[in-house]
């Protein structure tokens, strides 16, 4: 089991930025890859980013391609993301996840753990 804890939402105004944090503990962290989705009220979950298990490799939606950034350090068992820039849009619940593989995927329903989420909340 992999338990996932996010924080570091919030509410912030447009150009702003955030980061998130996920914190992770369970079996061992570095033996699995990360993602960001977040989910919009009527909207589905959609992929953010997503890191590999050793960090080299990095993946991002079009949507955020340049604004945001995803890293991680596995001495301390945590994931995060850097929200730059941030827009209206951008306003949704952000989750973390974990899946048990060398590098992330896409498709959230791949991923085998999931934190409870935390509010982004951007306003004009």
């Amino acid at each position: 089991q992999v338990q996932l804890v996010e924080s570091g939402g919030g509410l912030v105004q447009a150009g702003g930025s955030l980061r998130l944090s996920c914190a992770a503990s369970g079996r061992t962290f570095s033996s699995y890859a990360m993602g960001w989705f977040r989910q919009a009220p009527g909207k589905e979950r959609e992929f953010v980013a997503t890191i590999s298990w050793t960090g080299d490799s990095t993946g991002y939606a079009d949507s955020v391609k340049g604004r945001f950034t995803i890293s991680r350090d596995n001495a301390k068992n945590t994931v995060y993301l850097q929200m730059n820039s941030l827009k209206p849009e951008d306003t949704a619940v952000y989750y973390c996840a974990a899946i048990g593989r060398a590098m992330g995927v896409l498709n959230p329903g791949e991923y085998d753990y999931w934190g409870q989420g935390t509010q982004v909340t951007v306003s004009s």
